[in-house]
């Protein structure tokens, strides 16, 4: 629009920016439109295109309100402008526009109703090539059944029919190919526009497999027709042969007696005669031997597929008498030769018969020689078997001729006495009789030698070359099957990479989809690389052996071995490039975890990158993912185990295997944590950089255990669970260092490797931790058992104790080193026992005891098994001991051993032995050793048992103490005289020190019950907080609290006397028992208790610091 325009019509201004950005915006949408292009044949894309297509139209339709907006401002400045050329370039402008518009709504409508036509066709064609390739299978199917059978007329015949039938079920199924092959080429025509390659070679494999079975079966049928002439004319021509084999016997009878009368030298017309004769029958001979070696061949066929019957007993003994009778008849044929030749010119015909010999075997030694090389390629070699298959059978046809011919020179020189070789050789005359006769001899001899030396060089040459042809021929067809093999793979994997679009044309939501599919064909292609050595390893194998590979040979494997880099290639760039849209686009969006919710819930993220989930169904929203939900309520369940260890840690071992984290091993959490280069560990992690580093995780998983790892729901859970351990107040940053420490302890490892690799994380380089560094480490173990609402079992959030105690173990040096800190932790400290009880859990998970509960009769007994130490035959599986479920006559104070795997003999023997020394103990025994329990909540150095009743110690020692008479106690400056005067004062000392133990141990469980209770409110207070926000805010922020609302913990009052085992580890404890009693307030027990202790000793106090370590005595 003219600038000048612009100044005289100031409101055109705004009308030519508007018109501008819808005009932009319809070009654009144009051009989109006709870029977008579907895969033929693929009918989840095509439906993918319709719904692109059909949001395409509804924004098209929002925007109309803008375009009747556009056309009535220009009406209006039409109506308030007299400036003729403004109205002009308005109509022409407004006219424009709505045309631009129909079109671009005509080409969409188009569009659509042209994939809706794809779709349908694509269908059909889908429909009538799965038709198509059903039948292919059929026929491929029949084909591969066949297999070599009888060599019968009956046998045969049934491959015949069989032929024919399969021939006609083609002709009847050619008409799916036909159908398929027609929907192809028009959806190849009428859809050229877009992506047909996929339709293009799936009809080009179907027909190619179709034409391959019907050249299959046709040459089939002609060869079982032929082999069925053959069989019916071989009973015809195995009587002819014999016949004429009679006539040729009678022939060469006559011949052989007319050639031993006597004075045959002396007629030589007679002797040219019977020469004459013997040539016509060997004449015969010659022309019949093909027809013998054809008789022969066909007839041993028959008596492979007769073997075991009569028929195959006559039949062989028919063909016997033919190879008999044929043998005796060139035998016979070559006597009279060698007569008639002994008769005629005697010595001169040898001396040429040998000759003749002598040339004929270096003709073929010479013929042999040069059928090498051995060729290149399966035909070739073949070719060269079928040219010595011929030589051998001419050398076997030479054979009897050339045995008979030297048989004649020897018989000759045996019977013909000197004097008549003097008289047959008559040069030079010059020489002595006696001389001349030793010649002919010699030369006789030499000739008749180097003819049987030709010989056997000729047939060893023969051998050897048969065998080179032999192994040539089985490793060429070993590498030719090989190289099929790979061609055939290697094609089916580039017509998937075929159908690759460019990432940049993928949806977003596809992405995943498409590096899944990506990633499997690598793992499909993966085995190839053992291919393409294989085949390598045969071409060396070859030139090993002397063998050229042909250029075809050579050619092909070159071009494998090229294709498969370019596949391999390709696959990796593939993968990198989905890698990084995913990067980019899923993880840092966060759009792939969409998928981890189903509706009516849906994830969204907060400004600081935290995710949060919003109910539709309810308009509420919270931030624990609802699957994370559904497993804190289902750890409610597990409230009812009565000791908190074994709560805590079977609480963690559900929430292990929901996250899945119990396939992860070690050195594979620790590869992937090298890879994102986390070794800084008070760096702070934000949202995207876990959400990255458990992807890699998971995928790695995945690929393990493709059947059990979802990866977007382990993911977003496992983030969620560390959120609410490490990052209550959702910043959106947990520590480097927290993030190892939550991810190790549930990983699969033995638990000695993730001490070792959680004490390398907080030691320095040179590999010592001092205590701030300790207290690191624990504070964020700690928060494990805190998110589940367990830490006043462990010690409370105050890690001081633990600290302290570690390096009191290490004789307070400033700093220790791993081997200290794992004979520390092998103690069970209380702060971090529930890890070594969740493996003891995991082991049991799997174990079965061949015992009985004696409560609820279980049998086996799976899990846990707890064998009484003072009863025989006495087991309680772990429901029943966790429950606090008792059998009569047997007391929870007793003593047992705990089992979580099957017991050894050597163990049965050990524990009947203890049962039986516990037999002779009284209760009063037991009530004078109360020696603690072991329930992993107690350690031997962070002090005494925090779940003992304690009351119920105090009133026992009181009781004591009025029973004896005793005034009451002193205050301990009055308690501690330099020197004992009475064993009295003695022993009121001992009881003064016993009950200022306990009110250390008392003070100590209400600082870890006042933390509890700080938690509580805390937790309470930001619920109310929440709660009271608007909903509208709730909508965005959400409105739930991080850690799972869980029920009243039940303090363990007390608990059992109980020895443990692990595998063949054990270690033994004895405890109290008044878990039979009523529940008790704890607080208020607790609270009367420090008020009398107080009372009593008004200054002790300073004496016993709360949670200071107290060592007790252990069995």
């Amino acid at each position: 629009m003219p600038s000048s325009l612009l100044l005289e019509v100031p409101a055109l201004a705004d009308f030519n920016r508007v018109w501008t950005e819808l005009t932009d915006w319809l070009s654009l949408l144009d051009r989109v439109i006709k870029s977008q292009r579907v895969m033929v044949g693929d009918l989840e894309d095509i439906n993918e295109m319709i719904i692109k297509q059909k949001a395409t139209l509804q924004d098209l339709e929002q925007r109309r309100p803008q375009l009747e907006e556009l056309i009535t401002a220009a009406q209006n400045l039409k109506n308030k402008t007299s400036n003729q050329e403004a109205r002009t370039v308005i109509t022409d402008r407004i006219e424009r526009i709505q045309s631009q518009w129909d079109e671009v709504q005509e080409h969409l409508q188009n569009r659509r109703q042209q994939l809706n036509e794809m779709l349908k066709d694509s269908t059909q064609w889908l429909e009538a090539k799965e038709e198509a390739q059903q039948v292919l299978g059929q026929a491929g199917a029949k084909l591969e059944s066949w297999k070599e059978g009888p060599y019968t007329m009956d046998a045969i015949q049934r491959k015949i029919t069989e032929t024919k039938q399969l021939a006609k079920d083609l002709r009847q199924w050619q008409i799916n190919v036909d159908v398929a092959n027609d929907l192809a080429l028009k959806l190849l025509r009428d859809y050229s526009a877009d992506d047909a390659r996929k339709v293009h070679m799936i009809t080009e494999n179907i027909n190619a497999s179709w034409t391959s079975i019907h050249k299959r079966v046709s040459e089939r049928e002609t060869a079982l027709e032929e082999t069925h002439r053959l069989l019916q004319q071989f009973p015809l021509d195995l009587e002819k042969f014999l016949a004429w084999i009679t006539e040729a016997e009678t022939t060469a009878n006559v011949l052989q007696d007319a050639t031993h009368k006597e004075r045959l030298l002396e007629d030589s017309k007679g002797v040219r005669e019977l020469m004459k004769q013997w040539q016509d029958l060997q004449g015969e001979i010659e022309a019949h031997t093909d027809i013998y070696h054809n008789l022969d061949e066909n007839g041993q066929k028959i008596l492979r597929s007769l073997e075991g019957s009569d028929d195959a007993v006559l039949l062989q003994r028919r063909l016997d008498n033919m190879n008999f009778k044929w043998s005796e008849l060139r035998k016979k044929s070559l006597n009279i030769r060698s007569h008639l030749e002994a008769s005629s010119d005697q010595w001169k015909r040898l001396h040429l018969s040998l000759q003749e010999l002598l040339v004929w075997l270096q003709l073929k030694d010479d013929e042999l020689s040069r059928q090498a090389p051995i060729g290149g390629d399966f035909p070739a070699v073949q070719k060269q078997n079928d040219v010595h298959r011929a030589f051998k059978r001419e050398l076997k046809t030479k054979e009897p001729v050339i045995m008979s011919t030297l048989e004649t020179v020897r018989i000759f020189l045996t019977e013909q006495p000197l004097e008549g070789l003097e008289k047959l050789y008559q040069e030079p005359r010059e020489l002595p009789p006696e001389e001349k006769a030793q010649n002919v001899t010699r030369l006789l001899r030499k000739q008749a030698e180097e003819v049987n030396t030709e010989w056997e060089k000729l047939n060893l040459h023969s051998a050897d070359w048969q065998r080179k042809i032999d192994e040539a021929l089985e490793r060429l067809q070993e590498l030719q099957e090989a190289t099929d093999e790979l061609e055939l793979k290697l094609r089916q994997a580039e017509v998937i990479k075929g159908s690759w679009q460019p990432v940049g044309d993928l949806l977003i939501d596809s992405l995943q989809d498409h590096l899944e599919k990506v990633k499997a064909l690598r793992g499909e292609i993966a085995p190839l690389r053992e291919n393409v050595s294989h085949i390598n390893d045969l071409a060396r194998q070859l030139t090993t052996l002397g063998i050229q590979l042909s250029p075809y040979n050579l050619s092909t494997l070159e071009d494998l071995s090229t294709r498969w880099k370019l596949l391999q290639v390709a696959v990796e760039d593939r993968v990198r490039q989905l890698h990084e849209a995913h990067r980019d686009f899923g993880p840092a969006s966060q759009h792939f975890l969409s998928t981890s919710v189903q509706g009516p819930w849906e994830r969204a993220i907060s400004p600081n990158k935290v995710p949060y989930y919003i109910n539709h169904e309810t308009q509420t929203t919270c931030w624990d993912h609802p699957k994370m939900t559904e497993l804190y309520q289902s750890l409610a369940d597990l409230n009812n185990v009565r000791f908190s260890a074994y709560r805590t840690a079977m609480k963690l071992r559900r929430l292990q295997k929901a996250l899945c984290l119990d396939l992860l091993s070690l050195s594979a959490a620790c590869d992937a944590l090298d890879q994102h280069n986390l070794k800084q560990n008070d760096q702070p992690m934000d949202i995207l950089q876990i959400i990255n580093c458990l992807t890699t995780i998971y995928d790695r998983l995945q690929q393990e255990h493709n059947n059990l790892v979802n990866v977007p729901l382990c993911v977003d859970m496992c983030l969620n669970w560390l959120l609410n351990v490490y990052d209550t107040g959702r910043t959106g940053r947990i520590r480097v260092l927290s993030f190892k420490t939550g991810i190790i302890s549930l990983c699969k490892a033995h638990l000695e490797d993730k001490y070792r690799y959680l004490f390398k994380q907080v030691a320095s380089s040179t590999g010592f931790c001092d205590q701030r560094r300790l207290g690191l480490l624990l504070h964020d173990s700690i928060q494990i058992p805190r998110q589940l609402g367990e830490v006043a079992s462990f010690g409370g959030s105050n890690i001081e104790p633990s600290v302290r105690s570690c390096f009191q173990f290490a004789n307070n040096k400033p700093e220790i080193e791993a081997a200290l800190f794992l004979d520390w932790m092998r103690l069970e400290p209380q702060s971090m026992v529930w890890l070594p009880v969740l493996h003891r859990v995991a082991a049991a998970e799997t174990a079965k005891h061949q015992a009985k509960c004696n409560i609820c009769k279980e049998c086996p007994i799976i899990g846990f098994r707890y064998r009484s130490l003072k009863h025989f035959n006495y087991d309680i599986c772990q429901s029943c001991f966790f429950s606090g479920r008792v059998a009569k006559g047997h007391k929870m104070h007793y003593p047992m051993v705990e089992y979580c795997t099957p017991t050894t003999s050597g163990e049965d023997v050990r524990d009947f032995a203890k049962v039986l020394k516990n037999k002779f103990r009284t209760k009063r025994y037991f009530a004078k050793h109360p020696r603690m329990g072991y329930l992993p909540v107690q350690t031997v150095l962070e002090g005494d048992n925090m779940e003992t009743n304690l009351q119920a110690e105090y009133d026992r020692l009181k009781q004591q103490h009025e029973h004896k008479g005793l005034s009451p106690l002193p205050s301990p400056p009055e308690m501690m005289p330099t020197s004992p005067q009475s064993p009295r004062d003695a022993e009121l000392i001992a009881e003064a020190k016993l009950l200022r133990q306990h009110k250390g141990r008392l003070e100590a469980r209400m600082q870890i019950l006042e933390d509890h209770n700080k938690q509580l409110e805390s937790q309470l207070h930001r619920l109310r907080q929440l709660l009271e926000q608007p909903q509208a805010e709730a909508k965005v922020n959400g409105t739930t609290a991080s850690s799972p609302s869980t029920s009243l913990q039940r303090s363990d009052s007390s608990q059992p006397m109980l020895l443990r085992v692990v595998g063949s580890q054990t270690s033994e404890s004895m405890g109290e028992d008044d878990l039979l009693g009523p529940p008790q307030d704890t607080s208020t027990g607790l609270e009367e208790v420090m008020e009398q202790l107080n009372n009593s000793f008004p200054s002790s106090r300073g004496r016993n610091t709360p949670g200071k370590p107290m060592r007790e005595d252990t069995m």
